[in-house]
Formats: structure tokens, C-alpha cells, sequence
């Protein structure tokens, strides 16, 4: 039926009202390669982009570090990603790249004495803390520049860190200390510590009200629970069901464990038997629940912003509340990506509105 003049004006003022029809928002997976040590078969060299709203479909390929021919690359150690700057910050063994979410373009690159780790980054996106690879202190740098600001030194090993939601704490765990440092970053300074632990912190998670840690350490195939606010180590909990055995790589049973968002639920790799074990975390110490089997040596969790996804280490992007295997990441040529680095992004209207964490790190209280 043809619309009258009058409906036609109508409908012309209500277009004018509404302004011009905007693309939805976009979902993308940031994923850093070479992410497992430096093999260049689980992904190449590169940031892969995918598409989270289409199945995890590849997107692009974005330049990191130049390869020399003949020469093998550096391994990633570590990613993080601010909305407030729009940038994806990278750290190899011996340096640190900021990237151009949106465009690709490389904003900065610098080297740092005695190397680099796993970064993190503030909430307000203008201040990084690199570690040192495994030596006695952290750098502070300048997230706009990648000027060194000041230097922070535990002596503990520097390896991971996380910055903590609210900007108040800034957690720093080394491989050869059983205890975790806190910092203040006001100060600069290690303001508190947790533990001991029974053995030397590996990979490790917070929750949103700065309570309590979980950490992985040497020679056990479960983790601990630590108390923020008292410095004390409160329970052991070690996987049933399951031998610790050999591992393929990083030298523990467990290096991985995350929180889901919403804190439910806490989730725990397992490298000897290629499985990700499931823990009830409404309840202290953590309950195991279940299990999952995974295509490879697990070394690393993390959860996607809306916490509906799992992102496994072996590339295997797992449903949260079925708990099975949706979808696995392959490259532009089909080739399977595996990686221990890697966030979401939420980008609207050309520039990014929201940003993940490497960390299974808690939104809500516990």
C-alpha cells in the first residue's frame, strides 16, 4: 500500500529524529603470538584479531616484532589492554610494544633492563608495571610513553601481575618466593604481603573485593587461598581424581587458574593430564565439582568479559555454563592457535569502549 504525504512526513521526521543507523558495537579476541614459549606453529608471529559475534572467526593479523630470517622469535610473556587509551600493550622476553587497538599501528616499542614478563596495567590506563624476567624488581612505566617512572624491587623473581580493579593494589608475585607482594601504588612501595604459601607462587588470581588470592605453586595439582587483609595462607586444595604426573612445560601440574566473573565458580588447569578442573567458590575452601577435557597441556585461564566463554590456553574457547568445547581458534590459513595471552575487546564506533584481562581476575564479592 502507498504511503499517504502525510505518513511519508512522518516517517521522514522520525528518521530525522533517530539520526544515522550505527554499526553494533564489535566483539573481538586480541590473541599474542608465539604465546606458548616461542612456537611459531600454534599461530606464527603476530596479534590475531577474531571475531567473537561470528563463531571466533579470524579477522586479521596484526605486525608485533620483526623476525629476523633464520632466527627464531621471542616468546610473549605477557598482554594487557586499556579503554581509556585504545591500545593493546604486549610484553616479549625483552621488551614491550603498544599497539593501536582500532588500527594496528604501533604506537611505541621499548627494551628494559633485565628483561620483561607478564604486564598489567591501571584502570585508568596510564600507568604499566612490567617485571623484570624473573630479577628483583618491577618497572613502573609511563603507558603513554614507555618511559621507565620508577622501579619497585621484592626481590622475588618478578613474573605475574595484576592490577586490581579499583586501582588500589597492584599484586606482584615472583618465581622464587613463596611469598606475594602488594603494592600501593601511590607510594611505589610493597605495602603488604601474603603467605608464606607451601612453595614458590605460579600463576595466581584475586577477586573483586581484594579478599582473598588463589594461587598456583610448585608441586601441586590444586592451589591455596590466601588472605588479603590478614597476610595469612588459609587452605590447601588439591585435586581428586586425578595423578600429577609429568608436564610438558612450565615445570608445575597447575599453571592456570581463574575466576569467572560473577566469582562462582573457580577454574583450574592442569597440564599433566591435559584437563581443566571446575571448583564451587561460593564456598571456602573451593569444592570441586568437575572437569573438562582438553586437546593439550593447559597452561593458562581466562574468561571472557560477559564471562559466557572460557579461554583455554590450548585454543579452545569453552561455554561456561554447559562446560563443553564451542569453538577452537585456527589462523587465516586454518592452522590451529594456541596461546597464553590473550583478552576481549568491545569496540563501538571506532574505538574501544571496553577491555579484558589476561587474569581470571573476580568482578563481584565474594
Amino acid at each position: 500500500m502507498m504511503a499517504t504525504e502525510p505518513m511519508r512526513t512522518l516517517l521522514l521526521l522520525i528518521a530525522a529524529a533517530l539520526g544515522p543507523m550505527q554499526a553494533a558495537p564489535k566483539h573481538l579476541l586480541y590473541v599474542a603470538s608465539p604465546g606458548t614459549r616461542n612456537y611459531v606453529e600454534y599461530g606464527g608471529v603476530g596479534l590475531l584479531v577474531f571475531d567473537i559475534d561470528h563463531g571466533y572467526k579470524f579477522v586479521r593479523r596484526i605486525p608485533t616484532w620483526d623476525v629476523p630470517a633464520g632466527k627464531k622469535p621471542e616468546n610473549v610473556k605477557g598482554i594487557a589492554a586499556s579503554a581509556r587509551t585504545g591500545r593493546v600493550y604486549i610484553s616479549s622476553l625483552s621488551s614491550v610494544i603498544a599497539i593501536d587497538a582500532v588500527s594496528g599501528k604501533k604506537i611505541w616499542e621499548k627494551k628494559y633492563e633485565g628483561g620483561c614478563d607478564r604486564l598489567a596495567i591501571s584502570p585508568d590506563g596510564g600507568t604499566l608495571y612490567v617485571p623484570q624476567l624473573e630479577g628483583p624488581a618491577w618497572h613502573i612505566v609511563d603507558a603513554a610513553t614507555g618511559d621507565v617512572t620508577g622501579v619497585i624491587e621484592p626481590k622475588s623473581g618478578s613474573h605475574n601481575t595484576i592490577y586490581s580493579a579499583d586501582g588500589t593494589r597492584v599484586y606482584l608475585a615472583g618465581l622464587k618466593s613463596k611469598v606475594l607482594s602488594v603494592a600501593d601504588p601511590k607510594t611505589r612501595s610493597v605495602a603488604s604481603t601474603v603467605g608464606p604459601f607451601d612453595n614458590q607462587i605460579r600463576p595466581f588470581t584475586v577477586n573483586g573485593a581484594n579478599t582473598l588470592v588463589f594461587v598456583n605453586i610448585n608441586a601441586l595439582l590444586g592451589f591455596e587461598v590466601g588472605d588479603v587483609r590478614t597476610g595469612k595462607k588459609l587452605y590447601r586444595v588439591e585435586v581428586t581424581g586425578y595423578q600429577q604426573g609429568p608436564v610438558k612445560r612450565h615445570g608445575c601440574p597447575s599453571h592456570g587458574i581463574a575466576l569467572t566473573p560473577d566469582e562462582k565458580e573457580l577454574w583450574l588447569a592442569d597440564c599433566a593430564n591435559s584437563a581443566i578442573h571446575i571448583f564451587n567458590a561460593t564456598v571456602m575452601p573451593p569444592k570441586q565439582v568437575t572437569s573438562i577435557a582438553a586437546r593439550d597441556c593447559v597452561g593458562w585461564l581466562s574468561f571472557s568479559l560477559d564471562g559466557k566463554s572460557a579461554y583455554s590456553s590450548t585454543g579452545e574457547i569453552i561455554d561456561t555454563a554447559t562446560k563443553k568445547v564451542k569453538y577452537t581458534l585456527r589462523d587465516e590459513a586454518g592452522h590451529d592457535v594456541q596461546s597464553e595471552k590473550m583478552l576481549d575487546l568491545v569496540i563501538d564506533n571506532g574505538r574501544v569502549v571496553r577491555a579484558g584481562n589476561q587474569f581470571g581476575v573476580g568482578h563481584q564479592p565474594i
